[in-house]
């Protein structure tokens, strides 16, 4: 009898997590979404904790999914934007800083006051930010200042002036919020800051904006650099772990990730990062690419921005469309491909709702293995999955789950090499 090759699905629903909340009486949205998959799963599976944030660090997505994918932050984290150049295929010169460089809306109040009032533009679609961006780069742009067009608010900056002590923020962790002494910082960089002020201007003038505001739009006012660093020093999965992998997400930073970490990056058509993202083809492009390789990552990115945006109703239904859109159907398929396969669903990180930012608490992670189990649910539509569950896959559930101290031991766990 031959043993079939195990293969390894790690599903993850960025910012998911979160605290409870009176109008759902005390539940959080996980526990109060329906997701009859994940509570199946959870079930009959095992439920874990896991420290994606190691102390001294700031509870990014970067941090964070460096490790959902078996890394150390403190052996190879040097800033997001590099991560980001990566996906982009933008090289950087050895005295380079890339700066993440997000399309955001500013209003100027009295007294000097500058208000964040939306971290994405209204969730710019990329064929505007695209033309937005190309365009400070005709007019910013040069050999020591590059502009790259990302995807809707996501965009690259390219740096090659001294900026040595300048600290930056994430523009999403201060929705709402004065930000003025945060874009003075900006001015207080020789030339930085007037390629900031620069790019303001020639973003309110541009027709494209009035049209956005003209449509009820927020507009594309102004760039925010945030994120900044030089490119990491990372070894693959395969030197690491021995398995080849696929990623599939929208979002730049994870796709950069996967580059450093030697694996396919499938870019399937239609996904946004929001609610509105193709989910059915990120499924199928998962379950394809398991004809290939050994291990595949599927990040779905609205959960998190929906949390970002304080959006209660919308974050229960990301969570909802996660499960039965894209956690059953990956389910559905493994069973219909016959292959043995070690699940894991899981977040990168917890989004609170009230404060709108993320936070750095360690996160639950189920993992479900086929081999451990002779029930199996026919496909994502299963009547077993309508029958009471002995589990749910939510924060309270995972409490006295056993933890585990950071990604390589996360890792070894689901390979089976712990």
């Amino acid at each position: 009898m031959t043993n079939k090759p195990v293969k390894y699905v790690i599903l993850v629903g960025d910012g998911m997590g979160d605290l409870p909340i009176a109008a759902l009486d005390g539940k959080t949205p996980l526990e109060a979404a329906p997701t009859p998959v994940m509570d199946y799963l959870a079930g009959n599976g095992e439920l874990f904790r896991l420290r994606t944030v190691p102390p001294g660090f700031a509870p990014g997505s970067d941090v964070a999914n460096l490790s959902l994918l078996g890394y150390l932050p403190s052996e190879c984290y040097s800033g997001r934007a590099p991560l980001e150049a990566a996906s982009m295929g933008v090289e950087l010169p050895a005295d380079a800083i890339a700066f993440r460089c997000n399309l955001v809306t500013l209003e100027a109040g009295p007294g000097g006051a500058l208000k964040m009032v939306d971290y994405s533009a209204g969730h710019i679609d990329t064929a505007t930010a695209a033309v937005l961006i190309e365009r400070l780069e005709r007019e910013l742009g040069n050999e020591q200042c590059r502009f790259y067009p990302g995807v809707s608010y996501r965009h690259l900056l390219v740096w090659r002036h001294p900026c040595a002590g300048l600290v930056t923020a994430p523009p999403h962790d201060h929705s709402g919020r004065d930000v003025a002494a945060l874009w003075q910082r900006y001015q207080a960089v020789p030339k930085l800051g007037e390629v900031v002020r620069r790019a303001g201007e020639l973003l309110a003038a541009a027709p494209e904006n009035r049209e956005r505001i003209a449509a009820g739009h927020n507009p594309a006012n102004a760039v925010w650099l945030w994120g900044e660093g030089k490119p990491p020093a990372m070894k693959t999965l395969g030197e690491r772990f021995g398995v080849s992998g696929a990623l599939i997400s929208a979002v730049d930073l994870l796709k950069g990730i996967g580059v450093y970490a030697g694996m396919e990056i499938i870019n399937v058509a239609g996904a946004t990062g929001y609610l509105d993202t193709n989910y059915d083809g990120k499924v199928a492009a998962a379950l394809d690419a398991l004809d290939r390789h050994d291990l595949i990552f599927v990040h779905i990115e609205a959960p998190d921005e929906v949390s970002h945006q304080g959006d209660l109703d919308n974050k229960l239904k990301a969570i909802a469309d996660f499960d039965h859109r894209v956690v059953g159907p990956v389910l559905e398929g493994l069973q219909r491909r016959g292959d043995d396969f070690r699940l894991v669903v899981t977040m990168d990180h917890f989004t609170p709702l009230a404060t709108r930012t993320h936070a750095e608490q360690p996160v639950p992670f189920l993992l479900y293995d086929s081999r451990q189990h002779v029930r199996k649910p026919e496909d994502c539509r299963g009547s077993c999955w309508q029958e009471p569950s002995s589990g749910a896959y939510c924060e309270r559930r995972a409490e006295e789950a056993p933890l585990l101290a950071d990604g390589r031991e996360f890792f070894k766990l689901i390979l089976g090499q712990g």
